[in-house]
């Protein structure tokens, strides 16, 4: 059992009504992976800087994530800047250096190419298409993607949707993507293209999943306080993929109990800053609160 990510690793700083850091560790393959850690054996794909600080490969190596596809190039790393004001669901960007990740082009080393599962993070749908290219099989291939690139490069991720099982995806991009303003039609026409399952993220509102033979919806957990949501959606996408990995099989009822352990291990992220919780999360922690959720959402006999 073997899980590949390939995206981003970049130095955060952010703001919230919480507080703020500087240069800590983010982007969507290192939340991922922490989060996926909790479940199997994970391979990072991702570029960094020569400036990456030393500190931020020590905590991805004491999860046991595997960082032989992790390039140093020369340069900087990729960082970002943003804030959250009143609404925590959506980010402010305030600054955007995209350094030595411009020029990243994954090469995927040849225990990467037969993975369980394969998570295509939020890049260039036109690098997803080529890491697709290098993979000789998969027991599950499932994509994200953002606004940005359904703005500039809608052909190249309908290219990507039809060549995955799963796609991952926030609800206004889902409704942006299909031109429509429902979001079960944004649905089946991503799942007319080819991906057997389609995972909608409403943060603080849970997740829906669409299938052709079924549709499923799933609540956040409830918090009263939250300090950084920066990273909730590839550290549900962790959890997820994490467990269907762990479960090698993907059938209705193992997709569904996989999206309460995302939903698990994103309300973990969100209590502290950055990946901070995650460093410290046991999976003893998310199967309680899996239980939790479970209960929330039982009904005995109408």
């Amino acid at each position: 059992m073997s899980i590949v990510v390939v995206g981003s690793v970049a130095l955060d700083s952010v703001q919230t009504p919480s507080g703020c850091v500087e240069e800590e560790l983010g982007g969507s393959a290192s939340y991922f992976s922490l989060a996926a850690s909790l479940y199997g054996e994970v391979r990072l794909l991702a570029v960094v800087g020569d400036d990456f600080p030393a500190r931020h490969v020590h905590c991805l190596r004491e999860r046991g994530i595997d960082l032989s596809g992790l390039q140093v190039a020369e340069g900087r790393t990729f960082r970002w800047k943003g804030c959250y004001e009143g609404d925590l669901n959506t980010a402010i960007t305030l600054d955007t250096q995209l350094n030595v990740f411009s020029q990243f082009h994954p090469t995927l080393p040849e225990a990467c190419r037969e993975p369980s599962c394969l998570f295509l993070a939020n890049i260039d749908p036109d690098l997803q298409l080529e890491v697709l290219s290098q993979i000789g099989g998969a027991g599950l291939t499932a994509a994200d993607t953002m606004d940005f690139w359904i703005q500039r490069k809608k052909d190249s991720l309908t290219r990507v949707f039809c060549r995955v099982d799963m796609v991952v995806i926030n609800e206004a991009e889902a409704k942006e993507y299909a031109d429509t303003r429902n979001v079960v039609a944004a649905a089946r026409g991503i799942l007319a293209l080819g991906p057997k399952a389609v995972v909608v993220k409403r943060g603080e509102y849970g997740c829906a999943l669409f299938t052709d033979s079924g549709y499923f919806v799933a609540p956040a957990y409830p918090l009263e306080h939250v300090q950084d949501p920066t990273g909730a959606g590839d550290t549900f996408a962790g959890g997820l993929i994490g467990y269907l990995a762990q479960a090698g099989e993907a059938s209705p009822a193992v997709v569904r109990r996989a999206i309460l352990h995302g939903s698990a291990v994103a309300s973990f992220a969100v209590e502290d800053f950055g990946v901070r919780r995650l460093l410290t999360l046991s999976g003893s922690e998310v199967v309680a609160r899996c239980r939790e959720l479970r209960e929330f959402t039982y009904l005995e006999g109408i």
